[in-house]
């Protein structure tokens, strides 16, 4: 029998009645929920009220995304590195309070070199925030970048095995990585050495300047959806796109290739 994905929905409204009903009239299982700077709450009232309003999303299933600019556990300036820890530690605990059990976070989102960054010290607290999130039922989960340490195979696979860290395979990322584009790596090789280890993936075409772009054509994606459907453990499809338009173009090709797959035998 043909395993399907989980597709998933960004928090692009703020209304999540509004997303709610979104969701279920275009056949979504579950909302990928991002925390930014501008909706992580800063106390615990703004915080219960946060909880209440994704409560609002049942029954569709919750995960979590982390998305804070400029905010890194492996910071060299050691005040900064405190800093970081805890705010995502506050996030571990306020997933767990909302009832959620995965969240996505990233090394170096938001800066253009890992410059201020040390590998040793990211590696180290990031499989401290890994025992963290264990101890709430919660499993941390890395993102491949652009750019930087995740955007190199090699590095990825080092910091997943060192860290402890299930992942999360952004495949409009991984298009566009420079690893990728001079043909020195294969998007196989971000998951060929744990591909027990992905939980989640991100879905669209590819990332530029402009933002996230949606697929012309199932074609332009059937390759990455395939890899995605061989991994037994990521069945979490996020159509990561916030303008309806790019979304349900999106999500037209991801059925499109979901129901011609329905056709061939499982993949093994």
């Amino acid at each position: 029998m043909t395993r399907y994905p989980k597709l998933a929905v960004c928090n692009f409204m703020e209304d999540t009645r509004r997303l709610l009903d979104f969701a279920r009239e275009y056949g979504f299982d579950g909302v990928d929920w991002s925390f930014t700077r501008d909706n992580l709450p800063g106390s615990r009232q703004e915080a219960a009220r946060l909880i209440d309003a994704i409560s609002r999303l049942s029954p569709l299933e919750v995960r979590y995304h982390c998305f804070l600019e400029n905010t890194d556990l492996g910071h060299v300036d050691e005040r900064e590195a405190v800093r970081a820890t805890g705010v995502f530690r506050s996030v571990c605990e306020l997933v767990s309070a909302a009832g959620g059990e995965i969240l996505t976070v990233h090394i170096g989102v938001g800066r253009e070199s890992t410059a201020d960054l040390s590998w040793d010290k990211t590696v180290e607290r990031l499989g401290e925030l890994v025992g963290f999130g264990d101890s709430l039922g919660i499993r941390v989960c890395l993102e491949n970048l652009a750019w930087g340490w995740t955007s190199r195979p090699p590095l990825f696979e080092k910091i997943l095995r060192k860290s402890g860290c299930w992942g999360t395979l952004d495949i409009g990322h991984a298009q566009v990585c420079p690893s990728v584009t001079s043909r020195a790596y294969r998007i196989e090789d971000f998951v060929a050495p744990h591909p027990d280890r992905f939980l989640n993936a991100h879905i669209y075409h590819e990332e530029t300047a402009s933002g996230h772009m949606p697929p012309k054509e199932v074609s332009d994606v059937e390759d990455r959806l395939s890899l995605l459907a061989r991994l037994a453990g990521c069945d979490w499809w996020v159509l990561e796109l916030r303008e309806e338009g790019a979304l349900l173009e999106t999500l037209a090709a991801v059925r499109t290739f979901l129901d011609g797959r329905s056709l061939q035998p499982e993949l093994a």
